[in-house]
């Protein structure tokens, strides 16, 4: 099974631009191309036309067993309904959180955070971090160098952090918490724009080998894109290229499921169907 831990259904770019709704029917068709069984969506810092909202998004997949919702918080920007949030806490609509140093311009470690860490741990949900180069050239790195999540990561034993894209460029730094702290993982996911360059996917396999072999083994990684940034069939790939088949389980569906409080069930189901929709077209490739 595979469980893609880092999706959006952000707008990025006008010529795809679209409602919530279709953006998600563009999720299930890549899944799908890609054998994904479940995806994690992850909402934005901010909140506008092309960047739907927590209620928004929870809306459009609510009857749908194949998506889990992260709320991403802005926490420079409008002030966060807590009360709200903790609603969809509470009624386990929300399965995490997500902070967006270096698009926002604090660090993890900040006392403008301290709500959000108390939260996770009441409700035992992860705080996923931005962590190193940001998709704006208006970001600032200093404060998404994945350094700062040891600070955190310490200060706050009982909350789980997955560090988002490795922390590229400084994927070492990141193999060191990693291998240090108990209570941090990280995902792979933007490694890449859209698919992997043939010398540049080389490269990246290189370097992740490197940062496993410091850590000892890659029990601590989740697999995630970052779609539609990045495209999940190319990701799959790298990844069935970076694991050694023993590894695979854990890394491409069981830490997310575990995590996220994904049911194992609602993944077995939604792989039998997937699988069951492939052998028909197979039957039938007109349909």
């Amino acid at each position: 099974m595979i469980v893609d831990c880092h999706v959006h259904l952000n707008n990025y770019h006008e010529e795809t631009k679209g409602p919530t709704q279709k953006n998600v029917a563009r999720l299930a068709a890549a899944m799908e191309r890609a054998d994904v069984d479940h995806s994690v969506i992850l909402t934005s810092y901010m909140v506008n036309d092309a960047r739907p909202s927590v209620d928004q998004i929870l809306e459009a997949v609510s009857e749908d067993p194949r998506f889990t919702v992260v709320a991403g918080l802005g926490l420079t920007r409008p002030t966060v309904d807590w009360s709200h949030l903790e609603e969809h806490l509470r009624d386990g609509t929300v399965k995490g959180l997500k902070l967006y140093p270096g698009y926002e311009y604090f660090y993890p470690h900040d006392a403008i955070c301290g709500p959000v860490y108390e939260l996770a741990a009441q409700y035992k949900v992860p705080v996923m971090v931005h962590s190193g180069d940001t998709y704006s050239s208006k970001g600032k790195v200093k404060y998404s160098h994945p350094i700062h999540i040891d600070d955190v990561a310490v200060d706050h034993p009982d909350v789980t952090f997955i560090i988002c894209h490795l922390g590229n460029p400084w994927l070492r730094d990141t193999a060191e918490l990693l291998y240090k702290n108990e209570n941090v993982y990280a995902d792979v996911s933007g490694l890449t724009l859209v698919d992997f360059e043939e010398r540049f996917e080389v490269f990246l396999l290189d370097e992740v080998k490197r940062m496993i072999r410091y850590m000892g083994e890659p029990h601590k990684l989740l697999f995630g894109t970052d779609w539609p940034i990045a495209e999940m069939a190319p990701y799959v790939s790298f990844m069935e290229k970076l694991l050694e088949p023993e590894d695979r389980e854990r890394v491409m569906w069981q830490n997310a499921a575990t995590m996220f409080g994904i049911e194992t069930e609602s993944l077995e189901a939604a792989r039998k169907a997937r699988l069951a929709k492939d052998v028909e077209q197979r039957a039938d490739p007109v349909a």
